[in-house]
Parts: structure tokens; C-alpha cells; sequence
């Protein structure tokens, strides 16, 4: 063969070798495609992929690391290596894009620049002094704060930090006739000692707009001023290769309408470093296979972003067979993360867990035989339903032991004790539960007694709730827990700094218990001390800061009052099936009792930014819980039915990294009491 010809022939497999090993492709798409950037500080970050290979978006190929930027006109706007542009002044130009061989050129338009600009102590200030960590709890907003200057955490209280900026120590923090020699400015560079070292550097944007604020006089946060409504991050979602990276982009949108590009001006942190690293410009880089979920914070506001690095190409799914909606959602995961689940187990184990979860103990000799010679190809959905009381043969079979166990798990999370409420008030709480556990009470009901429960401690078991935690506060803090998966302890003292949860929210909330009182009674006097759970007259909750009186208000609703009883409003907002995290909170328990871990973890915290590792799974399965009425018996029923309920807990090669998305049965522990049961059971020798 003509070694012309040879070469050639090499140089295009080489071509082609290439193209497909380092990717260069025919198109990029450049986000977004047409650039403004409008007033003095506004900057953008500019996205760069490729859908290459019939990628969709979520699929897409990150090229904004490796992407070469310029702008032809520097007067009119610069670029930095990052992709990040800043406006000079008025006027358009044009950015460059080069990245594989490819170029692409998009817009770029700069407004509404003047020579003495306005600086917002809100909407621009705060956002900087956030952003160089000035305001974190390990920094000035730590409880004594640094050097004798406090700030309030994460910014949440505009008008104690404008006045400890400009006012505290004579207002030596500030010079306003010479900006740049004010001791903010010359600490935050450095050019003087700073125990926080740099968090900004001189020129920058976050430095010009402090010293323009204080140039034009430090002007005190404005009642009017524009509120953010909204942040979003972009991309939300991404599949992604390991090793690979990630540019995200962040949008916040205000009360006016007006939206504006604040990747320069957030926060971000990874929620599993396992999966994922993030650092200060917004640069993701997966580490690791899995899940994992970028938390960005600007300005109060927190949002998510989820990244999936498969496991494998592809997941093996022939042998799945779905036997409800559950084993759906959850195959749709495995295939996303190229998860291969493990098979069934077999009838025995399947017998063993069955018992035990749903009624907490072992089952006899004689139903193991029965289970274990029956041909029956429905027989472990006969056994589900036998055992929850769903069978027509004998529906009330297992229906004492199914109370004796649930009321038992409920006890020790409401925590029924009776060094708190004495035997009787124990006993009397106890039997409450257990009834309602075995005559199948709906979880809404259930609550809703519990919440507005009022009398003896004796004659009315729920009155016990009340002795558990006395005082306004315990009680809001526990019933969030326990009945909403929401942790309010930090909202005690501060806005909460991962969730909109603020001090009114939290002493609001408080308020609804603040007529509830005590009052001793001799009815009972030889059982020991009766206690009498009653409704005040008169009672409130004072914000700790303002002292003014709260008005009973659920989170994040309007005040609801009710002149009888303040928990009665309460009680019907709880577990209305507008309550999301009401059915969220019991969906996410229920799951963790049977398979091993919540959708969510932690199982009691269910704030925005710990979102559930199968979101559709979540949504279907409180759904069916709304729709059910809250019949939790049908919950455990829904799930213990599913496939994936009934896997092995043995892991194959394909899953054994997974902790969180089921592929595999996982282990539990037994609680001491079932432990104990199934030992009498095994010896025949019951505990006395």
C-alpha cells in the first residue's frame, strides 16, 4: 500500500480515536446566550457544555473549566479565567469562547453604569459580609463575637448589624471621608492584623461596593428595598462522569422582578464530600459514586443541586419485576445510577422479617411450617395482610401483638417514662397508645388527641404529653420533631442558618402552648400524684429581642387563634393533608422502620436542604398515605409488599457500595425488648 496513503488512513483513525476519547465536539451551548450585565457591581458566570452524542441537558458535558474567554473591548466588560464577567462601562461588545477545537462568540451588553452608584446595606452589603464569612457562627457572629465586634448569624438582622458596623466603639469601624482607611476595609485585606486573615482583596467587587457604601455615608437598610423571592442554581441536576466537573451558576430574583446572576456573592458546601468537593467560585468536582448535593446560600436563602456519577453504565434490571409503585420509583434510581439490585430472599428470612417488623417477634414453630410447605405463589402477601389484620379468615389474629409492639416504639419516642409521669400517668399514657394502635387509630386523629389532650394524667392518657414537656418552648421543639421532622432548637436563639426558620417562627409556634397549665388534684391521691392538664385563661410568649407578644402561629402560615383552646387551630393545621411535612415525617419513619434507613437522614430532619435520596418515591408514597387517611396500616402493608422490601440483604458485586438506595436489604439491629421475646421464644423459657 502507498505509505501516503497508509498515513492518511492512520491520521484519520487517530482523528476519530481522539474525538471520541477527549471529546471534541461539533456545537457547544454557551448559558446564557445573549449577556447584560446592568449597574456598576453586577458580574455573571458564564456556562459552557455540549450535548454532544444526543446528550439531554441533564447529561450534558461540562466545558466551562477547560473553556479559553475573552472580550475583544475591555472598556466595555472583562472576563476572568474562570468565566466570570464584570462590567467597566457602558457600551456592547462580544465574548470569545474557545474550547476542543471549537469557538463560539455571544453578546455581551453592559447598562445603566453612573459615576456615584447606589449601594443597598441589604441587598449588597449583607451578601459580601456573608460571603467572606464575616458573619458565620465562627466569626463575628459567634456568641461574643471577635475583637468586640458581633455581627447576627448569617446576617438575619439587618439593623443590629448596620448599627454595630457604624455605631459601636464610636464608629472607628468607618471612615467615611477617606473610605479606604476605614478598619472594615483594612482588616478584610489584611493591610492591618486580622485574626479572620483575608477575606477579600483590594479592588475586588466586594471591596468596591464596601467602599462605595461607606463613601456615600453607610446608609442604614432601607424599609422598601427589594426582597429576594427566590434563588435557583444551575444546573440543578447533573449526571455526571467520576473525576469530572461541574461549573454552577446562581440566580437570585427579587420581590420587583428584577433577577440577578450572585454566583460571585454565594456560599457553597457539599452534603456528602464522599460524592462530591465544591469550591468558593462554584467549581463541583465529583470524587466519588453516588448521590451527592450542593448546598448554595446567598443571602438568607438556601437552594440544592443534585449530582448522580453512576455506579456502572448500566444496571441490570431484567430480573426486576415490580410488584407495586414502590419497586417503580425504585427501579428508575437503580437504572440512574447503574445500581444492580440483589435478588429476593428466600421464604424463610422473608417469614422471619415479616414477623418481626410488623409485630415484633418470631413466628411459632407450627406457622413456619405452614409458610415455609405452602405452594401458594401469593402466600407472602397473605402473610402480610394476616399479620396487619387484612385477612377475611381472621383479621384480629396478630391485632394484640401488632399494639403491644407499635405502642412500644411510639412510647420511647414520645418518651413515656414514668420517672417523669409516675407509674399511673405511665400506665395511662401507655394503654391510650396501645388501644389506639390496635383498633387501627388514623395518624391524624392520633396527633390531633394528643396535641389538644387535656385532664388527668390518670384517666387520660395523651394529658401525659404534657408532663413530658411542660414549657412553651420544649413543647414546640418536640412537636416539630416528632410530628414534622423539623428541628427548630436553633431558631431559639437566631435564625435558623440552614432554613427559613426565624426567632418569630419559633416563639409564634410557642405561643400555641403558652395557656396550657397544671394544677394538682387528691381524686387520685392514693395512685400518687395526680396531675390536672388544663387550658389558661391567659398566658403568652414574648419575642426574646423585641418583647413583643407572639400570636400563635404555625410555620410559615398565617396566625390562627381560637379563644377556647390555642392548640385546636394547631391541631388542625398538623395534620391537615396540606401539611406536607406531616405525611412526609410519617412516610420517612415508616420507611426507616422496615428497611433500615429513611428516604431522609437523619429520620427526624426533614429541612429543604437534606432532601430524600428517592424524591419521587417520597411523593408517591405520601400520596397514597393522603389518600388513605393516614392509615399507617396501610403504609406498612404498601411497603412490606414491595419487592424491595423483600430483598436480600446479601450484596452483589454491583451494589455493595450502596447505603442509601436500597439495593440491598439492610440489617437491623433489634430493638432489647423484641431481643428478649425471640430468646423466651428460642429456649421456651419465658422471662419472668
Amino acid at each position: 500500500m502507498n505509505r501516503r496513503i497508509l498515513n492518511t488512513i492512520v491520521a484519520v483513525v487517530l482523528l476519530v480515536v481522539s474525538q471520541r476519547v477527549h471529546g471534541f465536539f461539533e456545537e457547544i451551548v454557551v448559558y446564557p446566550p445573549e449577556i447584560q450585565l446592568d449597574g456598576n457591581f453586577d458580574s455573571l458566570q458564564v456556562l459552557v457544555s455540549s450535548n454532544a452524542g444526543g446528550r439531554s441537558d441533564k447529561n450534558a458535558i461540562d466545558l466551562t473549566g477547560e473553556s479559553e474567554f475573552s472580550i475583544p473591548d475591555e472598556s466595555i466588560a472583562r472576563v476572568d479565567a474562570r468565566g466570570r464577567i464584570f462590567a467597566v462601562a457602558n457600551g456592547e461588545s462580544k465574548l470569545h469562547i474557545a474550547v476542543r477545537g471549537v469557538t463560539k462568540s455571544v453578546p455581551v451588553r453592559v447598562i445603566h453604569l453612573v459615576p456615584s452608584p447606589t449601594v443597598d446595606f441589604v441587598n449588597d452589603v449583607q451578601p459580601v459580609l456573608y460571603r467572606s464569612g464575616c458573619n458565620a457562627g465562627s466569626c463575628h457572629a459567634s456568641q461574643y463575637g471577635k475583637g468586640g465586634f458581633t455581627l447576627s448569624v448569617m446576617g438575619f438582622d439587618p439593623s443590629l448589624d448596620h448599627h454595630a458596623i457604624t455605631m459601636q466603639s464610636r464608629g472607628r469601624r468607618l471612615t467615611t471621608a477617606s473610605p479606604a482607611d476605614s478598619l472594615l476595609l483594612q482588616k478584610g485585606t489584611m493591610t492591618i492584623a486580622h485574626g479572620g486573615g483575608v477575606r477579600f482583596e483590594k479592588g475586588s467587587i466586594e471591596y468596591e461596593i464596601l467602599k462605595t457604601w461607606i463613601a456615600s455615608g453607610a446608609p442604614r437598610p432601607k424599609q422598601d428595598a427589594p426582597k429576594i423571592s427566590k434563588v435557583s442554581v444551575q444546573p440543578a441536576i447533573r449526571v455526571i462522569d467520576l473525576e469530572s466537573s461541574q461549573q454552577v451558576r446562581v440566580l437570585a430574583e427579587y420581590t420587583d422582578g428584577r433577577k440577578r446572576d450572585v454566583t460571585g456573592l454565594a456560599r457553597f458546601d457539599s452534603m456528602d464530600e464522599s460524592v462530591l468537593t465544591v469550591d468558593a467560585h462554584g467549581m463541583v468536582r465529583t470524587v466519588g459514586k453516588g448521590q451527592g448535593v450542593l448546598m448554595v446560600r446567598f443571602a438568607g436563602q438556601a437552594e440544592l443541586a443534585t449530582f448522580i456519577v453512576p455506579f456502572a453504565p448500566n444496571a441490570e434490571l431484567a430480573h426486576w419485576k415490580p410488584l407495586n409503585f414502590i419497586d417503580q420509583h425504585a427501579a428508575t434510581k437503580f437504572a440512574e445510577l447503574g445500581i444492580s439490585p440483589s435478588e429476593v430472599c428466600d421464604d424463610a428470612t422473608f417469614l422471619r422479617r415479616a414477623y418481626l417488623d410488623a409485630i415484633g417477634t418470631l413466628p411459632t414453630l407450627e406457622d413456619t411450617k405452614t409458610f415455609l410447605d405452602s405452594k401458594d405463589p401469593d402466600k407472602r402477601q397473605r402473610l402480610v395482610d394476616e399479620l396487619l389484620g387484612f385477612s377475611e379468615k381472621n383479621p384480629s389474629k396478630f391485632a394484640d401483638a401488632y399494639a403491644a409492639y407499635w405502642s412500644l416504639k411510639w412510647a420511647d419516642l414520645i418518651r413515656n417514662n414514668s420517672t417523669v409521669v409516675g407509674e399511673s400517668g405511665m400506665w395511662a399514657f401507655h394503654n391510650w397508645l396501645r388501644e389506639s394502635f390496635r383498633t387501627n387509630k388514623k395518624m391524624d386523629d392520633f396527633v390531633r388527641e394528643l396535641i389538644t389532650a387535656k385532664g388527668s394524667i390518670f384517666s387520660n392518657g395523651p394529658a401525659n404529653y404534657y408532663r413530658i414537656a411542660n414549657n412553651p418552648q420544649d413543647l414546640a421543639e418536640s412537636t416539630a420533631q416528632l410530628f414534622l421532622g423539623t428541628r427548630l432548637q436553633c431558631a431559639k436563639c437566631h435564625h435558623h442558618p440552614y432554613e427559613k426558620y426565624s426567632q418569630s417562627d419559633y416563639y409564634g409556634f410557642a405561643a400555641h402552648f403558652a395557656r396550657v397549665g397544671t394544677k394538682g388534684s387528691s381524686e387520685f391521691g392514693i395512685f400518687g400524684r395526680e396531675t390536672i392538664v388544663m387550658v389558661k385563661s391567659g398566658g403568652e410568649v414574648n419575642h426574646p429581642k423585641t418583647g413583643a407578644v407572639m400570636k400563635p402561629t404555625p410555620l410559615f402560615s398565617e396566625p390562627m387563634d381560637d379563644p377556647q383552646d390555642r392548640r385546636i387551630p394547631l391541631a388542625n393545621w398538623l395534620t391537615s393533608t396540606e401539611n406536607e411535612l406531616f405525611a412526609r415525617n410519617i412516610v420517612n419513619r415508616y420507611i426507616a422502620y422496615l428497611l433500615g434507613r429513611g428516604l431522609v437522614d437523619p429520620i427526624d430532619d426533614l429541612r429543604s436542604t437534606n432532601p430524600p435520596s428517592n424524591m419521587a418515591l417520597m411523593d408517591a408514597l405520601v400520596e397514597q398515605l393522603r389518600k388513605n387517611d393516614f392509615d399507617v396500616k396501610q403504609l406498612l402493608r404498601t411497603i412490606m409488599s414491595s419487592r424491595l422490601y423483600q430483598l436480600n440483604s446479601q450484596p452483589n458485586a454491583k451494589n455493595a457500595a450502596d447505603t442509601k438506595f436500597y439495593s440491598h436489604y439492610k440489617v437491623k439491629r433489634l430493638q432489647a425488648e423484641t431481643l428478649l421475646d425471640a430468646i423466651d421464644h428460642a429456649t421456651g423459657i419465658p422471662t419472668k
